[in-house]
Order: C-alpha cells, then sequence, then structure tokens
C-alpha cells in the first residue's frame, strides 16, 4: 500500500499491473493530485484498507472514487465491487472500472455488480495518462458525494 490523504479526498488506485501503476500514478502527480492517490496492488489490499483490516488503519473517511483494475490478483476485480457494493459503509463510493478489456459482456456485468462508471484502458501512453487524469478530476473537482460520510 502506497500513497498518502488528504482531508479524505483522496483516489483509490487498485491496480494489479505495475507498468500501469506507475503511468497512472505519474499522471495523476503531473496532474497535481500528488497527495491524493492511495495504492492496492491487488483485491485484498484494496478490501483491507478500506474496511482498516490486516494491520491496515481504518481511514477517517472514504476515498472520492475508487478506480478499480478487473484484472487483479487474489480477488479480481469485480468480486472487490461486489463486496464494496454488500457493506453499508462502503456501498456509496463511487467506482471506476478501468478496465483492458471492453466486451459488452465485462461492461454489463460490472454495470449489474454497482460500477459507477467503465473506461477502457488506453493502449497508448500519452492517452492513458489522460484518461487516468480525467477520471480524477472528475471525481475529486466535479462530482458531488452524499454527504453521509459519518457512515464510514
Amino acid at each position: 500500500m502506497a500513497g498518502s490523504t488528504v482531508g479524505g479526498n483522496y483516489v483509490l488506485l487498485v491496480e494489479g499491473d505495475p507498468d500501469h501503476e506507475a503511468r497512472a500514478l505519474a499522471s495523476l502527480r503531473a496532474s497535481g493530485f500528488a497527495n491524493r492517490i492511495v495504492v492496492a496492488r491487488d483485491g485484498i489490499e484494496a478490501l483491507a484498507f478500506l474496511s482498516g483490516e490486516n494491520d491496515h488503519p481504518k481511514p477517517a473517511s472514504p476515498p472520492a472514487v475508487v478506480v478499480l483494475d478487473p484484472d487483479l490478483a487474489r480477488i479480481d476485480g469485480l468480486e472487490v465491487l461486489r463486496r464494496i457494493r454488500a457493506e453499508v459503509r462502503t456501498s456509496l463510493i463511487p467506482v471506476v472500472m478501468f478496465a483492458k478489456s471492453c466486451t459488452a459482456e465485462d461492461i454489463r456485468e460490472a454495470y449489474r455488480l454497482g460500477a459507477n462508471s467503465y473506461v477502457r484502458k488506453p493502449v497508448d501512453a500519452q492517452e492513458f495518462e489522460r484518461a487516468t487524469a480525467l477520471i480524477a478530476r472528475y471525481w475529486l473537482g466535479l462530482n458531488e458525494a452524499p454527504d453521509d460520510t459519518t457512515r464510514f
């Protein structure tokens, strides 16, 4: 687990590919989000962070958004999404699936499970960085979250 939070207004990046993680972090830092990123490298780590289990201190507030790679080790991203939606205290956290695969079936299943958005990971490095920055900008800067963070 890497990163830090500022005032609870942060991104939880759940990324199983080290190269994609590095590119996403570079893009977020270049866009001014350096202190607002927490990284989990697999599904178990993401769920442990959100719940405060396995020696992770419980976060003071929920992330503004979870950017979730469906292709994760140990627990895949769809199962992580299912568990996030199943818990009352995490059920309203926005989740963006950031995926290499964009089949109609994958997209439909993600939305069925409660994804707020589904974004294809661009192959081109510049487009990948642009997509990552736009996701953060929207969820941290434009989106209005429900005013019930006491649930967290």
